[in-house]
């Protein structure tokens, strides 16, 4: 007897495990590259009519692509055409048959009446009268193909605004022509390879080429910018696809790396030809950057900021004598946020709108033109984003901004409006969702594109006081639909710290069953700038969609240390803490999704991710190794001291190291020998690494990189490698031949099958794609 009930035991854990049996057929039909072509339009992309409120759009759905009129002023909305009448009327010019519903038009304009709409089809160009239905053909366009390209006209270099001058580079020198009488001046003598003059500073030709300047409106003289790059380190990556495996060589600046850019500024006097260095240094390897504010060039500004990302100068330069005035000074401890901060310099320099993280959240602020602070433009516990469009004459920017409704999501971006000098800001799309918005040149117009993971797409043309003018197309989601395609459903759980709340989605299969237990897997990125939490309306979502189609239930959240759109404490919660800080986050959301949904089967839990993500869910594994039981990291930054410059120290940090070198000079006076000491800055990091983690793996891992990635060179993932190697474990390793950091074509949909084929045979227990020869052999079976 007990025997028996011992052989029905495995035959129990079988007849589950064929409950659940992956379901490929279903995954293929919405993986990514595939699903969205079930879809057409989701978005309104206005081309707005010069100088007008007017527009047009095209619009693809079930039935076709459609054209469409809009003047706002009217409250009119139409179509451009009747799509059947253009049809045969463009085919009487050419002679050929016209699908009526996929028009061949391209290069639509509109003249300046507003009412004649310009186009070409195939070698024909056309001209419709949009109120009388009259299609003119205006004569014949030849093939691209067979238009040889152009002689450039005048002389190579940049011209002075009166055309006085022109400036150029040769050998990587800057000279300056006189038009009048052709005379050449040369300005410098010491350019060289990657210290050079010239927009590329890498050419080998003794021709005459661009340079890197901008004439001020008075032509009386211009500045040039020159970057020192001669000592920055390389990489190499191989090309094997071609026709010779070809090794390819660029310049690669790491974390912590001694030698990095270094950036000039010149003033030049086409009178005196006498060229001024402007003094931008401050401090040892800052970044720089030059701009002028106006189409008109009439002054000069430049940023600097510190190489340990925690300081920034604005300053202004005079353009006569290259003198600087430091303008704004600003510290954001522990670095300042890359993904929102804004500097606009208006009316001639006499109002400065800057981006700031002091009070937690990210606002605007208004300083005059020398630099005092005059107000805050926006405030409160939420965060202002980018700036969509500012009107200078009525003194209003028009901008994003998140976390506004108390109590709901934070990430989704709503367009408001606020007056330069202060008040009241005002929201101009409150609908809970992600608004991205389409301002006419005027600004008294706007459309709206609008979604959520969790909502159809919605289009709408408002006013600028948020007024819904118009309805505009909508998608046709019939098809998606019709396949059993179900949106996912939002949730929210708790950080580690039981009181920061982290919100997520989860997508389950399309023929969920509550009486079935399912693996549970996080599709993870760990920010600092951003999160893999979706935020418009997307019918894959990225893997998400096919991969919950093969029997998981997937699930993707915010960690601390993610996104900059709640505020400066969360979006820097993981500096000087690079790999471990979203862990614990992921593992305990993951842990309360269980307790709160009997499907979810928490003995079985899978990650993956890409980039950081690839990263992320490596180190997950090996933290937590009794807790992950498989994982796909694809395109990883295992070793983040081998990754970029900007993501190591701005995200983990850089430490300054100052010291003293005793150094023997001759005393200009007396001529005698003395001792003096000179001050030596060098930078130091250390980033903790997934390699370091390696003996700690006891689950399934699958490594996956592209053989010539470079931004996270394949390195960091061989390096992660041959770590397991040496710690004897076994792991899975996929390298994608002819793919950068990005996937695609055919080598994304082997990755996407081979990560549903690792989590099947590691968490559902079926390993029926050991037996696939074909990459696709379950469409077959």
């Amino acid at each position: 007897m007990i025997k028996c009930i011992l052989w029905l035991i495995p035959c129990l854990f079988v007849l589950n495990g064929l409950a659940q049996k992956a379901n490929y057929k279903e995954a293929e039909r919405f993986m990514r590259g595939k699903a969205e072509g079930l879809v057409g339009s989701t978005k309104v992309r206005p081309s707005y009519l010069k100088k007008s409120d007017k527009f047009w759009y095209s619009y693809q759905t079930g039935d076709g692509v459609r054209y469409y009129f809009v003047d706002p002023k009217a409250k009119l909305h139409r179509e451009l055409f009747d799509r059947e009448f253009m049809a045969g009327e463009i085919s009487k010019h050419t002679h050929g048959p016209v699908n009526y519903k996929k028009l061949p038009v391209s290069g639509v304009t509109f003249k300046e009446d507003e009412k004649t709409m310009k186009f070409q089809v195939d070698t024909f160009r056309f001209e419709y009268n949009i109120y009388t239905n009259r299609l003119v053909k205006i004569d014949s366009a030849r093939k691209k193909e067979d238009v040889k390209p152009s002689k450039p006209k005048g002389l190579v270099g940049t011209y002075s605004p009166d055309s006085t001058y022109i400036v150029y580079a040769k050998e990587h020198d800057l000279y300056m022509l006189s038009v009048k009488d052709s005379v050449e001046t040369r300005l410098t003598t010491d350019g060289e390879i990657k210290y050079s003059y010239a927009r590329f500073d890498t050419d080998t030709t003794k021709k005459k080429v661009d340079a890197r300047v901008t004439w001020f409106d008075n032509s009386e003289r211009f500045y040039v910018r020159r970057s020192d790059r001669r000592k920055i380190k390389t990489l190499f990556i191989v090309n094997n696809l071609s026709s010779r495996p070809q090794l390819q060589e660029y310049e690669y600046v790491m974390a912590g790396d001694q030698e990095v850019q270094q950036e000039e500024l010149f003033l030049v006097d086409t009178t005196s030809k006498k060229m001024i260095k402007v003094p931008v240094e401050k401090w040892k390897d800052q970044t720089m950057r030059a701009f002028s504010p106006d189409k008109k060039v009439t002054s000069l500004y430049f940023m600097r900021k510190k190489r340990t990302c925690d300081e920034i100068d604005i300053c202004r330069v005079d353009p006569e004598t290259g003198e600087v005035k430091v303008l704004i000074n600003e510290i954001s401890k522990p670095y300042f946020n890359n993904e929102f901060y804004n500097l606009s310099i208006l009316n001639e320099g006499k109002d400065i709108i800057w981006w700031s993280e002091r009070t937690g959240h990210g606002h605007f602020y208004l300083y005059d033109g020398e630099g005092n602070l005059k107000n805050a433009i926006t405030s409160g516990d939420w965060t202002a984003g980018k700036i969509i469009k500012i009107d200078t004459v009525g003194r209003t920017i028009y901008f994003n901004a998140y976390g506004q409704a108390k109590g709901q999501c934070p990430y989704y971006a709503r367009v408001n409006k606020a007056r330069l000098d202060g008040g009241k800001v005002e929201i101009l799309s409150p609908e809970q969702a992600t608004h991205e918005a389409y301002f006419s040149e005027s600004g008294r117009y706007f459309v709206d594109n609008y979604s959520r993971a969790d909502m159809e797409p919605r289009s709408v043309l408002r006013d600028n006081k948020g007024k819904v003018i118009l309805e505009l197309a909508s998608p046709d989601l019939t098809r998606l639909y019709e396949t059993g395609w179900k949106m996912p459903e939002a949730f929210t759980v708790k950080a580690a710290d039981g009181a920061t709340d982290l919100y997520g989605f989860m997508w389950k299969p399309f023929d969920f069953d509550s009486t079935l237990h399912y693996p549970i897997i996080s599709y993870v990125y760990p920010g600092p700038q951003t999160e893999a939490i979706p935020l418009e309306f997307s019918v894959s979502a990225v893997y998400n969609v096919a991969l919950a189609q093969v029997g998981f239930v997937v699930v993707t959240f915010g960690h601390r240390g993610g996104s900059p759109m709640r505020d400066k404490w969360y979006h820097t919660f993981g500096y000087n803490n690079l790999r471990d800080y979203p862990l614990a986050d992921d593992k305990y959301g993951i842990e309360q999704l269980a307790d709160r949904f009997n499907f979810i089967d928490k003995s079985k839990v899978g990650i993956f991710g890409h980039s950081g993500g690839g990263f992320m869910s490596t180190a997950a594994l090996c933290t937590y190794p009794d807790f992950y039981t498989a994982a796909v990291s694809s395109a990883g930054n295992h070793d983040n001291n081998i990754y970029n410059q900007w993501w190591g120290e701005t995200h983990h940090g850089v430490r300054e190291v100052k010291s003293f070198e005793k150094k023997t000079v001759k005393d200009s006076v007396t001529g005698k020998d003395t001792t003096i000491s000179v001050e030596k800055i060098k930078f130091e990091t250390k980033i903790p690494t997934n390699i370091e983690l390696a003996r700690n793996l006891k689950g399934y891992l699958m490594l996956v990189t592209g053989d010539v990635d470079n931004n996270v060179h394949p390195a960091n993932t061989l390096r992660m490698a041959d770590a397991l190697l040496r710690a004897g474990k076994n792991f899975d390793l996929v390298i994608l031949p002819g793919q950068a950091h990005g996937f695609g074509g055919i080598q994304q949909a082997f990755y996407q099958r081979k990560m549903w084929y690792h989590f099947a045979k590691h968490l559902l227990g079926d390993y029926s794609s050991e037996q696939f020869r074909e990459i696709d052999a379950f469409m077959r079976l």
